[in-house]
């Protein structure tokens, strides 16, 4: 009875450890995502005698950052580098008026997945944040989400950005 015990103890250990590897054999490889740089999209009353300064272009840059960066630090997706884009939409930061045109340009890229960033400013005051995600390869969205925050100036477009990507993106993701 002692000899089957000692036989069967390392063929129930080996099964084990080999349950445990296949299962970490089939955890999904990262998605492949552009992030494109975010875009303004301006509706306020000021914005045919305003157009965006500095520090606006600051503040895109910095939610542009604050999207990758937490998109990466997430796990599921890998960032593919977008600065080599050569395209007149995204050079014009105009992909979000280019009918999916984000899609080609990154299947070109070999990602599988683009994602926009849009702030919509209302008033001077008043902003929301949209993302859209397309398959790289159909062009079909995958997904999309505004943030309705409607509060602050252009220094909290980063704000808005990471609530929506902690809340929408990431968690849906789940």
């Amino acid at each position: 009875m002692c000899s089957i015990a000692l036989i069967l103890a390392p063929a129930i250990v080996l099964a084990a450890l080999s349950t445990a590897g296949a299962a970490e054999a089939v955890a999904p490889s990262p998605i492949k995502i552009a992030v494109f740089p975010f875009e303004l999209e301006d509706f306020s009353a000021g914005a045919a005698y305003v157009s965006p300064d500095d520090i606006d272009r600051e503040q895109l840059l910095l939610s542009t950052e604050e999207a990758r960066r937490l998109i990466a630090a997430s796990g599921r997706y890998q960032l593919v580098d977008v600065s080599t884009v050569n395209d007149q939409a995204a050079k014009a930061g105009k992909l979000r008026d280019c009918d999916g045109c984000d899609a080609r340009i990154a299947a070109g890229l070999d990602a599988d997945q683009s994602m926009i960033g849009i702030v919509t400013r209302i008033t001077r005051m008043e902003y929301a944040v949209t993302y859209k995600v397309r398959d790289a390869r159909s062009g079909a969205i995958v997904a999309v989400a505004q943030t309705d925050l409607r509060m602050g100036a252009n220094v909290a477009w980063s704000r808005g950005a990471r609530w929506l990507i902690e809340n929408r993106l990431l968690e849906q993701a789940k």
